[in-house]
């Protein structure tokens, strides 16, 4: 158990233990004064250790504190568009240079690029 064993239990974790001491009740291991003793302790129970030491001599069901912790969820990693790449970009740079220089087009379309960029860049 190890550095877990010291971890603080909340409510959810005590009604999970109290629901495993029912089952090995109602399944024979456990007298009813041993349950009601059980029970005292699980309610009185503060870290992860005591939960544990309360189920040491039964088997499954046990709660899931006294269990490994789940793994966390993975994390979601936005990724940016896949149409804005370097090359896309230095693409666009050039065409609307090229525009610029040959057709006379407005100077403000050079800013599109820009905005392609810090659109992507705000979506992560």
């Amino acid at each position: 158990m190890g550095d877990d064993s010291r971890v603080r239990v909340g409510d959810a974790e005590r009604e999970a233990a109290l629901r495993a001491l029912g089952e090995h009740m109602s399944a024979g291991r456990l007298e009813i004064e041993e349950y009601g003793e059980r029970t005292a302790r699980v309610t009185a129970a503060r870290t992860r250790g005591e939960l544990a030491a309360l189920f040491d001599d039964l088997p499954p069901p046990r709660p899931f504190s006294v269990t490994a912790p789940a793994p966390p969820p993975p994390r979601r990693v936005a990724l940016p568009a896949p149409w804005l790449t370097p090359p896309v970009v230095l693409a666009l740079v050039v065409a609307l240079v090229l525009l610029v220089l040959t057709r006379g087009v407005a100077v403000p379309l050079l800013a599109i690029p820009a905005v392609l960029y810090f659109v992507a860049r705000r979506r992560r």
